[in-house]
């Protein structure tokens, strides 16, 4: 996972614009947090291909946040986009996008599927996990990538004349088996140490309850 600054080439002393990507190689998917007008060039300038672009999360409804929004709609349109797009946003988000096609009289040739945000977990993907904490009336958010079981030791199993099979995914899991002379199969033998991922806290304000902070450390 990488995270990259969309700012950085747009700095400005009077604004406190957040917008940043989350790129997960693994699963090929890009995440957006907030898009300010801009961000396509820096998008451009990194070397991110849009069309990888999964969810678009937005923390408020500031236009710092919301004004380059439109546009990359328009442009995943254009090159062509034909797999659903999730954005997660506060409620009052779609009347902004519905004026915003009315006048600039553009259609999105994609799904666009808007979900409300609210406290607890809003993103449960296979590998990550995204929580919705509300700050000040401003929404942040921890994202946790899954634990990964370790490699399973091929070698091991077969010096143990293991039938290859669903029992290889069992003990990748971690179970264990009793075997009719007593001996027992741990999984934990035959897999090394598992993934335990990392949490990463996203905050909209430089001004945390102590609650953020704890969870942040948790």
């Amino acid at each position: 996972m990488q995270i990259i600054n969309l700012n950085r080439l747009h700095p400005h002393t009077r604004h406190n614009k957040s917008s940043f990507v989350f790129d997960f190689k693994y699963i090929n998917e890009i995440w957006i947090f907030n898009c300010h007008q801009g961000c396509q060039h820096t998008l451009a300038h990194e070397k991110i291909k849009m069309n990888q672009i999964s969810k678009i999360i937005i923390t408020d409804l500031n236009n710092e946040n919301i004004s380059g929004l439109l546009g990359l709609l328009s442009s995943l349109s254009l090159i062509r986009r034909n797999k659903a797009l999730h954005i997660y946003c506060p409620k009052n988000l779609k009347k902004y996008l519905e004026l915003g096609k009315k006048y600039s009289q553009t259609n999105f040739h994609y799904s666009l599927y808007l979900h409300i945000l609210k406290t607890g977990l809003t993103i449960n993907s296979q590998t990550y996990q995204v929580y919705t904490l509300i700050n000040q009336s401003k929404f942040e958010f921890i994202v946790i990538s899954k634990e990964k079981y370790g490699k399973f030791k091929l070698d091991e199993a077969k010096n143990f004349n293991l039938v290859e099979g669903p029992l290889y995914g069992k003990l990748k899991k971690g179970f264990k088996f009793l075997l009719p002379d007593g001996y027992i199969l741990d999984g934990n033998y035959f897999t090394s140490n598992n993934y335990q991922g990392i949490k990463v806290s996203c905050f909209s304000t430089k001004y945390n309850k102590r609650d953020s902070i704890e969870i942040k450390y948790k």
